[in-house]
């Protein structure tokens, strides 16, 4: 039997199953789906075992537990570790749902959900592929599954996870499907990823809210102060001013600037998409060089003062912001947390004071193409979608990539079936079925080639 004909004799059941996941609203930043995360991980080792893993296990972390599973084919094959997730963000706004986001729906050839896509349709396609390969004998190699249940909230527990359990996920290659292509038409390999860095900013001027006719104008207002402070952070040429911010970053080679500028891009299509008239960046830098190669500053949040309904005329105590720093490969976001920390306290007025506090981070990823397991994911994707994918990198972080890289000390093919319109994080979140089984013959296919 071919790959095609399993996949399209059990598609029904891929797809129930892959809504029985859907169905529980596994939400890691609300304390109170607390027992969700506990369902969603136990009906996660029911799908594993079910599927072909010989042993399976949710297993405790400091905060949401662990799914592990394996199969071991022989000692001395090599052996792939698969990561995913099953946490979601949260659905709201609600109101802009078109249907209940976790009650799948399939509508114009997608399935609307919340996880969809991000990350329990991309992670079935997996453990799909997986059972396909092994079903139809195509399997040579062992294979490991964790499947984390905090990615979304920056995966807090997964690092000491992995520390103490170091021999367990012992592995060659780590396989994950958790990005995505760059178009319909063009399959690609996420080849590099952005690290992070991110902060909260608080800024106290008075020791309470004034009155703003008897102390405006003496007295410094901290809104205006904070966005003055955040103002300054990127220059007219959409360079990032702290000191020593770009030591450590990487110059571009002609040969990826070439690279990136054959993946194909309609910059009006780009900027109609997102309704903006004009782009903006970096100076030196195309548009795809600068959303993915190239470090970032952005302002994610800010707030302060009376936002309530009518007016209230008062000068406030305080003033708060989120802000954060994409980074490449070679930065070190500890080093950066620093660096702009110390750059916000040293510029910032006597007349405010000033706390920063990290929130979280990690570093950037880079994978090497010439990686047999990159190789066998290259042609699984050209078989399947009957062109070779290009490499790319993309703006986006995974910061536990990187981590993996230190802690178990081996490389991640990034070998993900999302598009930019599959609306991820947002309202209508979708996957389309083609994709969901193209992505289940890719990885069967993988597992042929490796």
């Amino acid at each position: 039997m071919e790959i095609k004909e399993y996949i399209a004799l059990n598609k029904e059941r891929f797809l129930e199953e892959l809504f029985s996941l859907i169905r529980i609203p596994s939400i890691s930043a609300k304390q109170e789906y607390k027992q969700q995360m506990t369902h969603c991980a136990e009906r996660w080792k029911e799908i594993l075992l079910s599927s072909g893993a010989q042993w399976a296990s949710v297993m405790p972390t400091q905060g949401n537990p662990v799914v592990y599973a394996e199969k071991l084919i022989n000692p001395a094959a090599p052996t792939v570790l698969v990561y995913g997730h099953y946490d979601v963000m949260p659905p709201e706004p609600l109101e802009l749902w078109q249907s209940d986001p976790f009650e799948p729906v399939i509508s114009n050839g997608r399935i609307y959900a919340r996880g969809a896509d991000d990350d329990k349709g991309q992670a079935m396609t997996q453990v799909k592929g997986f059972e396909t390969a092994l079903q139809l004998g195509l399997l040579r190699c062992n294979v490991k599954f964790i499947i984390e249940g905090e990615e979304e909230i920056g995966s807090p527990s997964l690092e000491a996870f992995c520390r103490e359990h170091r021999e367990l996920l012992k592995a060659d290659i780590i396989l994950v499907s958790d990005t995505s292509m760059v178009s319909p038409d063009v399959p690609s390999l996420t080849t590099g990823l952005r690290g992070l860095a991110y902060w909260e900013i608080e800024l106290t001027g008075p020791n309470r809210d004034l009155h703003s006719g008897h102390f405006g104008g003496a007295v410094a207002n901290p809104i205006h102060t904070l966005c003055q402070l955040l103002s300054g952070i990127i220059d007219s040429n959409g360079r990032i001013t702290i000191p020593g911010f770009y030591d450590d970053v990487e110059d571009l080679s002609l040969a990826e600037r070439d690279m990136i500028a054959r993946v194909p891009f309609d910059e009006a299509q780009y900027k109609a998409a997102i309704g903006v008239d004009q782009l903006q960046g970096e100076a030196g830098y195309s548009t795809l060089e600068r959303n993915s190669c190239r470090p970032t500053f952005d302002i994610c949040g800010i707030w302060g003062g009376y936002t309530g309904q009518g007016a209230k005329t008062i000068l406030p105590s305080k003033a708060f912001a989120k802000v954060s720093c994409r980074l490449v490969p070679h930065q070190d976001h500890k080093k950066i947390e620093k660096l702009f920390a110390d750059h916000i306290v040293r510029i910032a007025p006597p007349s405010v004071k000033v706390k920063v506090t990290v929130l979280h981070g990690g570093q950037g990823y880079v994978c090497p193409i010439n990686l047999p397991a990159y190789k066998a994911a290259e042609e699984a994707m050209h078989t399947a979608f009957g062109v070779s994918p290009l490499a790319v990198r993309r703006g986006g972080s995974i910061p536990i990539i990187s981590s993996f890289e230190e802690i178990l000390g081996i490389k991640t093919v990034l070998m993900g079936f999302g598009l930019e319109q599959n609306a991820i994080h947002s309202p209508n979140e979708s996957f389309p079925l083609d994709y969901f089984y193209k992505g289940i013959e890719t990885v069967a296919g993988f597992y042929k080639a490796y």
